[in-house]
């Protein structure tokens, strides 16, 4: 009797430990910024303090790795942060709103986008200047949605 239960717990044991590392390699971003920018650096002390395992790559062709990965002029920002399997998210995307997406992806998205740099964005804090903005989901075929409307500063964390 006392090995079947010692076998129990090690089979929900290796289940435990499975789990966790599936939750754990969705976390990983690669992020990509130029080596000068501090508020890039801000960003990703966020999205660390949130959980992510960030894998930082200093360059100095931002506009091919946007390219490369399909971001659009109209919603590029500052850096761009690519998951495990393939998302993407630009700018200063709150570390909440990424968690969200990971867990329950549109259908078609590539990614999440904070367009610009908006003033009290995470990365972007200013004191109590905080400018209202959108996070807007992308599509593989192009469109564009708005995901989110981050109208106080108290929201977006």
């Amino acid at each position: 009797m006392k090995i079947k239960a010692l076998g129990a717990a090690t089979i929900l044991g290796s289940v435990s430990f499975f789990s966790a590392s599936s939750a754990f390699s969705e976390t990983q971003l690669d992020v990509y910024k130029s080596p000068t920018c501090g508020c890039c650096a801000a960003w990703i002390d966020h999205v660390s303090a949130n959980g992510f395992d960030i894998h930082a790559h200093d360059t100095s062709d931002l506009n091919r790795i946007k390219l490369e990965q399909g971001i659009q002029p109209e919603v590029q920002s500052c850096h761009t942060a690519v998951s495990k399997d393939g998302y993407v998210f630009e700018g200063h995307v709150p570390a909440k709103f990424i968690t969200r997406f990971l867990q329950d992806t549109p259908e078609g998205a590539l990614g999440l986008s904070t367009p610009g740099m908006p003033a009290g964005s995470p990365g972007m804090e200013m004191g109590s200047r905080f400018d209202p903005y959108s996070v807007v989901v992308m599509f593989k075929d192009g469109r564009l949605e708005q995901y989110e409307s981050v109208t106080s500063q108290s929201s977006q964390y």
